[in-house]
C-alpha cells in the first residue's frame, strides 16, 4: 500500500548556503588550521581562503545547507508529488540567492526564503582531500533568519502546520532557537515526527544548552559517529562506545510519550546504529570501491533525507536505513549534493 503524499508533507528549516567545493592539498587545509573531515563556523582568519579556493583551484558551485540538501534528497527520492518538502532559510538579495532559488526549484522543493539586504547569502567552502571533506561554513545571510520576520508569518506558518514530519540540523541552533522551538512544540503537541542533527562537534560542545533546550521534543536524533563521541562526552555519558551513546541518548527525557525517541548515528563505511527503546540494532552500510568515491560532501546529508522518505511515507525503519544507505550511495559517487533524475530505489 503507499501512503498518498500530499504537498508540504515533509517541513525542513536551516541555513541555505551555496557551497564552493574544490579538491585541495594539505598545505591547505594546514594553512588555514583545517582539519581533514570536520565542519566549523568561519572566523576572521577564514575571510580570505573563500578568495583562495576560487583563484587557486578548480571549484564547483552547488546548492547547499545541510538541512535544505536532505529536503532536496528526500524529495527527489519521493519523486511525485511535488513540493513534498517545504525548506525555510534566509538568503541575500543576490546572485547566490538567485541560485538557490533556481537550484531549490529544479529540485521541486517548496522553499520560501527570508529574503534580506543586510547581509550575502551564505557560502561554505568545501575543502576536499582524498575521500575527506573539511566544510568551512560563513552563514552571512543565513545567520538572519528571523521568527518574527518569517516563521510567525500567517501564509508560512500554515505550510509548517500542513507538514506531519519535520526536519532541522543542529547548525541551526546557533542562527534561531527561538524558530527551532516554535516548530519542535507544534510537532510535539500534535504528534507529529520532529527529527535533528547533532550536525557537528562544536554544536555538542559550545551549544550544548541550545541542544538539550530542543532535545525533549526530538522524536528522531541524527548523527555521525565523531558527533556522537563528542555528544556522549559534553553529557558525562562515561563511555566511548557509540552503541552505549545511542541507547543513553534514546532514554533523555521527552515531552510526547506517544512516540518513543529513535536515534540513528552513521559511522561512515562502517554500519549504521539505530536504538529504540528496547533494541540496539546495526545495518551495514551498501558496500563501493574506494576508487568510485568522488566526494563525501553530502553524504551524512543524503542519508538523512533518504531516511525522511522513508518517514514521510509512513515505511518501516529499516526501510528508512536502507533508503538512507541508497541515497547516501548514489552522492558519494558525484561531485556535490547532486544526483541523477531519477533513483533507481525499491
Amino acid at each position: 500500500f503507499a501512503t498518498v503524499l500530499n504537498p508540504n508533507l515533509l517541513f525542513g528549516m536551516g541555513n541555505p548556503l551555496l557551497d564552493i567545493s574544490a579538491v585541495v592539498d594539505k598545505d591547505f587545509l594546514d594553512k588555514y588550521g583545517l582539519k581533514p573531515n570536520d565542519q566549523i563556523l568561519a572566523e576572521d582568519k577564514h575571510k580570505a581562503l573563500f578568495e583562495e579556493l576560487v583563484k587557486k583551484f578548480k571549484v564547483e558551485y552547488h546548492a547547499g545547507g545541510a538541512t535544505q540538501n536532505s529536503i532536496k534528497i528526500a524529495q527527489w527520492m519521493i519523486q511525485e508529488p511535488h513540493k513534498v518538502g517545504t525548506f525555510f532559510g534566509c538568503i541575500g538579495n543576490d546572485k547566490f540567492g538567485e541560485i538557490l532559488k533556481q537550484k531549490a526549484e529544479e529540485a521541486h522543493v517548496d522553499a520560501h526564503y527570508y529574503e534580506q539586504d543586510k547581509e550575502p547569502t551564505g557560502t561554505c567552502a568545501a575543502c576536499i582531500t582524498g575521500d575527506n571533506r573539511s566544510l568551512v561554513a560563513n552563514l552571512a545571510a543565513a545567520n538572519c533568519y528571523k521568527k518574527d520576520k518569517h516563521l510567525d508569518l500567517e501564509e508560512n506558518w500554515k505550510l509548517v502546520e500542513k507538514a506531519k514530519v519535520y526536519y532541522i540540523a543542529g547548525f541551526f541552533l546557533t542562527v534561531s532557537l527561538e524558530s527551532i522551538l516554535k516548530v519542535a512544540k507544534h510537532a510535539s503537541e500534535n504528534n507529529k515526527l520532529f527529527g535533528l542533527n547533532l550536525s557537528a562537534p562544536f554544536i555538542c560542545q559550545f551549544f550544548k544548552d541550545n541542544l538539550m533546550q530542543v532535545m525533549p521534543y526530538v522524536d528522531v536524533l541524527f548523527g555521525n559517529e565523531t558527533e556522537a563521541a563528542t555528544f556522549g562526552k559534553e553529557q558525562g555519558f562515561e563511555t566511548k562506545d557509540i552503541k552505549e551513546i545511542a541507547k543513553k541518548a534514546q532514554a533523555l527525557p521527552k515531552v510526547n510519550k506517544k512516540r518513543q525517541r529513535i536515534v540513528v548515528f552513521t559511522q561512515g563505511k562502517d554500519g549504521t546504529i539505530m536504538a529504540q527503546s528496547d533494541k540496539i540494532e546495526t545495518f551495514p552500510v551498501i558496500e563501493i570501491d574506494p576508487k568510485d568515491i568522488v566526494d563525501t560532501n553530502g553524504a551524512g546529508d543524503a542519508f538523512v533525507g533518504g531516511f525522511l522518505s522513508g518517514l514521510a511515507q509512513e515505511q518501516q525503519l529499516d526501510q528508512c536505513v536502507k533508503a538512507g544507505h541508497y541515497a547516501a550511495n548514489v552522492i558519494i559517487r558525484r561531485a556535490g549534493c547532486t544526483f541523477p533524475e531519477k533513483p533507481d530505489f525499491k
